[in-house]
């Protein structure tokens, strides 16, 4: 499917983009996230699909990336490398072109101990700097050895980042070397600060890349604890929290979509773009869409 519109090229052409992101089944049923997204071709400029994310098992990324791509999504695969040496890497690289999967989302990857396979062995052969060199050089014609490619790869290279991340200088430095390895958009953890965040777009204003601000859609005050206690960079503030508190449980979800369309309204001239994580609430997707005024 050529026509598929590009992220690519929404990026390049246009002032505000919407990425989503789904994982992939635990199992082999696909019919709830192919239903959704079906229903939302057009509405969306790109859809990540993630990698055994929290090191928990799931099918492949470049399957449901291929799935998406066939109803006329452009999907962002997300790859690890906690779980491929350097020659699985580059091979699933080479077969993602060939899936006509253009965007590639390249992550260190959630150490075993955190998931549901706490005795798998870490394999973490090379970093995501270097995956994304890996990618530049594909691009170019050659393998991570310089040997020549009979026909070179035209990926999309994505990086994340922690705008929260402290020092700030380290969040700094760690960007900088991102857009030094080849990366040409990124994608950030989720955003609650807006004046936090404004503060690190002046720094990376400076160069000449896309940043697409994460948003999670908080579906209670247990989770924004949750996300505070155990994800290092990120921090709900309490006034979140207190919100999301003060509802029954049944209408917390309702007040998390609130909270996300006002920070993405806080954002929106500071970015290229959003991308929304709704974890297990995907089929809010639309709502959150459309309440944010995206399309």
């Amino acid at each position: 499917m050529n026509n598929v519109p590009r992220l690519r090229e929404a990026l390049a052409t246009r002032p505000f983009v919407t990425t989503i992101e789904f994982n992939p089944p635990k199992g082999t049923d696909v019919s709830k996230v192919m239903t959704l997204a079906g229903k939302m071709v057009g509405m969306v400029d790109g859809v990540n699909v993630t990698d055994n994310t929290a090191a928990v098992l799931r099918a492949g990324s470049i399957s449901l990336c291929r799935l998406l791509y066939e109803i006329g999504h452009d999907p962002v695969m997300q790859i690890t490398c906690r779980d491929r040496n350097r020659l699985a890497i580059q091979s699933d690289l080479l077969s993602a072109h060939l899936l006509g999967i253009r965007n590639l989302l390249c992550l260190t990857g959630d150490y075993p101990t955190v998931g549901d396979h706490k005795d798998a062995k870490p394999v973490y052969d090379i970093d995501s700097i270097q995956m994304m060199q890996i990618i530049d050089g594909m691009n170019q014609g050659h393998d991570m050895n310089g040997k020549t490619l009979n026909g070179m790869t035209d990926l999309h290279v994505g990086a994340a980042m922690t705008p929260d991340m402290l020092p700030r200088g380290l969040a700094q430095t760690k960007f900088e070397t991102k857009v030094n390895a080849g990366a040409h958009f990124f994608q950030t953890q989720a955003i609650f600060d807006a004046v936090r965040f404004k503060e690190f777009m002046a720094f990376a204003r400076q160069f000449q890349v896309k940043v697409i601000a994460g948003i999670i859609l908080l579906r209670s005050a247990k989770m924004a604890r949750f996300l505070n206690d155990n994800i290092p960079g990120l921090s709900v503030p309490q006034d979140m929290v207190d919100e999301l508190d003060g509802v029954p449980e049944d209408k917390a979800c309702d007040v998390g979509i609130d909270l996300a369309v006002r920070t993405i309204n806080a954002i929106r001239d500071s970015c290229d773009g959003v991308h929304l994580m709704t974890i297990t609430a995907i089929d809010r997707l639309p709502e959150l869409i459309k309440r944010a005024e995206l399309r």
